[in-house]
């Protein structure tokens, strides 16, 4: 209570949208940049959020958080971002309590990726929470959710066989390449953009082809030297991207752009050309279709594997799930306990104190009073006493803040609310 006022517990958020139901474009508009994520969790230290993180990558943008209401959490991304709260609200989910510590393990855990068991979010979700621990946006409830998270990801991946065979985004492009075009070790192939799944695609297609048609394209130019030394393919000035295109068969595009790179414009082709866009927000225009023998292809499709490995993982989910709920339950166990502590201290306190109160009473009334048996029995009672309630508060059909408050109430305690 502060002025005869009671404040508003925050509660645990998890807010966000997915490739479930927003499609690239959408999320492309909510996705997060490093600048947008820095400003982010500015504006929530200025709006006096006490913890969060925030996790933006190509299949979903999400925000962990405590808040009296989560819209606090959504007026934090759409204002860092270029979505609207009218289509968050369209496509977005908000998780509350049990449902967002839920969520994240399932998320953490690659249960929720759209290629299941894909392990690259959990580090994602390390990044995320370093960059609020140095914000000071990080209290002990969220460090040790996220910790516990982590070790469900090391014990699915140790434990389960839910992420063997190879299936990524950047597997699934090659996968295409070599279903869709002819003749594939003698065509020319073109990746403009070197961040990790262009790398990641350029591995693969080196270790799979093994032909010397690849010709890798950066912005910035040393960076696609270093990757071209490690995997001996050429490298061409950003300069030259429209000639290139024209000598291609293939153009893997995978920049981290936040408008199209490539459109109709910078397109004089002389022969087909399949486009493989592996970028989030899209970096093709949709324009390149008007122009004849162009194939345009969107990570969105990629993503849609449906083949054997993928089959193969679904019958490790139930053990992945086993392992979740078991270090969820220690977690829960872990948050109640802490809940409740302050009370069962102070329900102690207030025993010990009847207790001093009733002995003295005695002292005074017994001429053979003996002190330490006095001692020894009733703190014995006061433990047990106070362990009944311990048990009762940690019984998970217990609902703890009920009890607590009806405790406090019944022995007439300081609220342990602060």
């Amino acid at each position: 209570m502060e002025n005869g006022i009671k404040i508003k517990h925050s509660s645990f958020y998890a807010i966000g949208l997915s490739y479930k139901k927003a499609d690239a474009e959408t999320r492309g508009r909510f996705s997060l940049d490093a600048v947008a994520q820095a400003k982010l969790l500015q504006q929530a230290q200025e709006e006096n959020i006490e913890s969060l993180i925030v996790t933006s990558t190509c299949n979903r943008t999400e925000i962990y958080g405590f808040a009296q209401h989560p819209f606090q959490l959504i007026k934090l991304l759409c204002e860092n971002s270029r979505g609207t709260v009218e289509e968050f609200q369209k496509v977005a989910y908000v998780y509350k309590g049990a449902d967002a510590i839920n969520h994240m393990f399932r998320v953490g855990t690659g249960l929720d990726s759209q290629i299941l068991g894909d392990f690259e979010i959990i580090s994602q979700l390390k990044i995320a929470f370093a960059q609020s621990k140095e914000e000071q946006l990080v209290n002990a409830f969220l460090e040790r959710l996220v910790n516990s998270v982590i070790q469900a990801s090391k014990k699915i991946k140790t434990e389960t066989e839910i992420s063997t065979g190879a299936t990524s985004v950047s597997f699934a492009a090659v996968q295409y390449i070599f279903k869709n075009v002819e003749d594939i070790s003698n065509k020319n192939i073109l990746l403009f953009g070197t961040g990790k799944i262009g790398r990641n695609t350029c591995e693969n297609l080196v270790k799979h082809t093994k032909h010397s048609h690849i010709t890798l394209i950066n912005r910035t130019k040393d960076k696609a030297e270093r990757l071209a030394r490690k995997l001996n393919v050429i490298v061409k000035d950003y300069a030259d991207l429209q000639l290139e295109i024209q000598n291609a068969d293939v153009l893997v595009v995978a920049t981290g752009a936040q408008n199209p790179t490539v459109d109709k414009a910078i397109l004089n082709l002389k022969k087909p050309l399949t486009i493989l866009d592996l970028s989030i927000p899209k970096n093709v225009h949709e324009n390149v279709m008007e122009i004849p023998g162009v194939t345009l292809v969107h990570m969105d499709q990629l993503s849609q594997i449906t083949d054997e490995t993928l089959e193969n993982r679904k019958q490790h989910i139930p053990a992945a799930e086993a392992i979740i709920e078991e270090i969820k339950e220690e977690f829960i166990a872990w948050t109640k306990q802490r809940k409740f502590a302050p009370t069962i201290h102070a329900l102690k306190a207030k025993l010990n104190a009847i207790k001093e109160g009733e002995l003295n009473v005695q002292r005074k009334k017994m001429s053979n009073f003996d002190e330490e048996q006095a001692e020894i029995i009733t703190a014995r009672i006061i433990q047990k006493i106070t362990n009944h309630f311990a048990n009762h508060l940690k019984d998970e059909n217990t609902p703890v803040d009920e009890s607590i408050e009806w405790i406090e109430k019944v022995f007439q305690l300081a609220s342990s609310e602060k």
